[in-house]
């Protein structure tokens, strides 16, 4: 491939997701649209209007076929990942693949360890960490300015669309894990999670959910996922020792608000003799400072990222490891529901 040249690409899945991966790849000067595959093959021809030159298939060894291909970008239902992938990694191609990367932990590690093994490029579509407040968000941690973290609280809940194959935590949850993932600063990993929810409506599997999860520097993440609420709130608050950030994805207007508030306790060794017994504890009530975030469509990051991946040959942010990091929190997650929300414990990338 000439460094010089836009990358080709295919796009797998017109269904929900694939209109917008094609609007965007259509719009980078480091992609070439070739292909839209899809088994509705009308349906791909209505998401590409009337006058694209792109070309139409439900054949996807057609696709995968073409020299002028070097990677795809793959928008189908999480049960054919697996198959859709191995065929894209074995042909050569560099792979993008739409959140969760695949249906299960062990599928998601043969597609780790076949993109490996051939020195391709494999990236898991994790839209929201590629939003300007949640890029800001990592800047804040990886940097130290707030601190060292000591919780998550994160919402996302609205009346939403009951799936017919997975419940609300592998729904909506993959979001909020995927954001801790990308966010938490270098050595500080979850060690345990557990689950809890709910079937009010008979639906068959959970519609309400809460996992806790324990963080390695003994710091507690809790996350709130709900297909049943009136009111759609997203939000999350990551507590620090220095800062308070609050992220508000629903105000445009400020969706990040940074507090120099909190709690600041002193160490023994501070206290004098009479002090000992009892933890001095003060509050403190600063500045709330709003950052100002320049708005750009995630995707269109996400999308750069995937290049400057394949063209440097380096992991992308949301690399393989990270889909899959997210996919055994998930794993483990629905293990503990499935126990009654006992805490399971992971183990450097298997779970315990």
């Amino acid at each position: 491939m000439n460094a010089s040249e836009p990358i080709g690409i295919a796009v797998i899945g017109a269904g929900y997701w694939g209109p917008n991966l094609v609007r965007n790849f259509q719009a980078s000067q480091s992609f070439r649209l070739h292909w839209l595959c899809d088994l509705d093959v009308e349906r791909a021809r209505r998401v590409l209007g009337g006058y694209s030159t792109v070309r139409v298939t439900a054949d996807l060894e057609e696709v995968l076929a073409d020299p002028a291909l070097q990677a795809v970008a793959i928008a189908t239902p999480a049960g054919t990942h697996l198959k859709v992938a191995l065929a894209a990694l074995r042909a050569g191609k560099h792979v993008l693949v739409e959140k969760p990367l695949a249906a299960t932990y062990e599928e998601g590690r043969q597609l780790v360890e076949e993109a490996d093994e051939r020195g391709l490029t494999l990236m898991c579509d994790h839209t929201y960490c590629y939003t300007p407040a949640v890029l800001r968000i990592r800047e804040l941690l990886h940097s130290g300015e707030l601190g060292e973290l000591h919780f998550l609280d994160s919402v996302r809940i609205n009346l939403g669309l009951v799936q017919r194959d997975i419940d609300v935590l592998w729904d909506l949850a993959p979001h909020d894990l995927s954001i801790l993932d990308f966010v938490l600063p270098e050595g500080v990993t979850p060690v345990a999670v557990a689950a809890h929810g709910a079937d009010g409506i008979g639906a068959g599997r959970a519609c309400v959910a809460y996992l806790t999860l324990r963080l390695s520097n003994g710091a507690i993440a809790h996350i709130h996922v709900n297909w049943l609420s009136p009111v759609k709130i997203r939000t999350a608050i990551f507590g620090g020792s220095k800062r308070t950030l609050v992220w508000d994805d629903l105000n445009p207007s400020q969706r990040l608000a940074i507090y120099d508030r909190g709690v600041d306790v002193a160490s023994p060794d501070e206290l004098g003799d009479e002090q000992r017994r009892d933890i001095l504890v003060s509050y403190r009530s600063g500045d709330m400072v709003a950052p100002a975030l320049t708005e750009r469509e995630a995707l269109r990051t996400m999308v750069e990222e995937y290049a400057r991946a394949i063209t440097t040959k380096t992991p992308a942010l949301t690399d393989g490891r990270s889909g899959l990091r997210v996919l055994e929190l998930l794993q483990a997650a629905s293990r503990s529901l499935a126990a009654g929300g006992t805490m399971i414990e992971l183990n450097e990338g298997h779970m315990a």
